[in-house]
């Protein structure tokens, strides 16, 4: 009896021993991406594919994915490899335009086997006029043109206009006039700008209001400038100017000169200028950098009225502190309206104030919102940006 129990604990055991072997020795099971599908990608200018598949199961064994494209039902080529195992979506951004594509997803599983999800059917990229995903920013848009074109309507209806009194402006008047009863010169600097940069065209226009004054005035306007460019478009901004003016005879194109490239050349220049003809009005407007101080502190020294502004914001304190009045930033570009009192201007720069006006409200109702929870301000800016 003790024999035949020793027997079956033998065999128990063995059958147990086997089982568990056979077991452990089994391949996990390995199964292909399912639901790999490539369409399209939404809202793009036909430069790319995304493809997406199911994700796997964490026990699945898969460490990664290899994303495989044909041309034209050519042959497959791998365009990504090691895609992460979590990875569900893939956007081919270097797809050849005008060629259908089709896609495969191989999946890599541990033990390096590899199993590709079906083919997906073929796709050709197109590219899209419209971004519906940014119709709310196009509708902003609208109503942005439509507030400029009004308060231009509104303007040139012969309707005033309220701008805010900016001291730098009306200063402009007050410089020109000195210098006309002293008998001394104005010395207009662009600063270091290209042709292309917005504060050297901004400066560009007040020079064409300023030559306008000084023609009528008959006072002697100079200015160096240090972009060959930006020189011819001077010369004929204010040759303009003065034409408006009926004083052609007035215009000297000596008075607008080239001066040098370099950043602290032209600086020197300029200060030597200034010390040997001891101009009454100097006017800094545009793009200035390390240089600023050195021009600044030049005219300061020999009692000069100046007149600066820029929209680089580590200059200004260096303007604030040496010269008499300083236009900060968007009042450069406010200056033209400012001084030309143009219905185009004024409206213009009206309707972007109330556009400006409607961004503000903007964010103090978006950050309002969000102290008590409520984001769809915040969502819909992150759809539109």
């Amino acid at each position: 009896m003790t024999q035949n129990k020793t027997i079956l604990w033998i065999v128990a055991c063995s059958v147990l021993f086997l089982c568990g072997t056979f077991a452990f020795s089994q391949e996990p099971t390995v199964t292909p991406p399912s639901n790999a599908t490539a369409v399209d990608t939404p809202n793009d200018d036909g430069s790319s594919i995304t493809i997406t598949w199911d994700a796997a199961p964490e026990d699945s064994g898969i460490i990664g994915y290899v994303i495989l494209r044909n041309s034209d039902a050519g042959e497959f080529e791998v365009i990504a490899a090691e895609l992460k195992a979590d990875a569900t979506l893939y956007k081919d951004s270097k797809v050849i335009k005008g060629k259908t594509h089709a896609y495969i997803v191989r999946a890599v599983y541990e033990n390096e086997t590899l199993v590709d999800s079906v083919q997906t059917a073929a796709v050709k990229a197109k590219g899209q006029w419209f971004h519906t995903g940014k119709i709310a920013l196009f509708l902003a848009m609208l109503l942005f043109s439509a507030a400029i074109l009004w308060n231009i309507y509104h303007a040139r209806s012969g309707k005033e206009v309220f701008i805010r009194r900016i001291p730098g402006l009306e200063a402009v008047e007050e410089a020109i006039g000195r210098a006309t009863e002293m008998g001394r010169s104005i010395l207009y600097i662009l600063g270091l700008g290209d042709v292309d940069n917005v504060a050297t065209i901004a400066s560009m226009t007040i020079l064409g209001q300023v030559a306008r004054r000084t023609a009528d005035y008959e006072t002697p306007l100079r200015v160096p400038c240090r972009d060959p460019v930006v020189l011819n478009v001077v010369r004929e901004m204010v040759k303009t100017s003065y034409l408006d003016e009926g004083r052609p005879d007035a215009y000297n194109e000596d008075d607008i000169f080239f001066l040098t490239n370099e950043q602290f050349a032209y600086a020197a220049g300029v200060n030597g200028i200034m010390i040997r003809e001891k101009p009454a009005a100097i006017f800094l407007q545009g793009q200035f950098f390390a240089e600023s101080l050195l021009m600044a502190e030049t005219g300061n020294s020999i009692g000069a009225i100046q007149i600066a502004g820029t929209d680089s914001e580590h200059q200004l304190p260096f303007f604030i502190a040496a010269c008499d009045y300083t236009l900060i930033g968007e009042e450069l570009y406010a200056a033209t309206a400012y001084l030309s009192k143009d219905p185009m201007f004024l409206g213009s720069l009206r309707g972007q104030d109330w556009g400006k006006l409607v961004i503000f409200a903007g964010i103090i109702i978006g950050v309002s919102l969000e102290f008590f929870g409520i984001n769809w301000i915040t969502t819909l800016l992150q759809r539109v940006s």
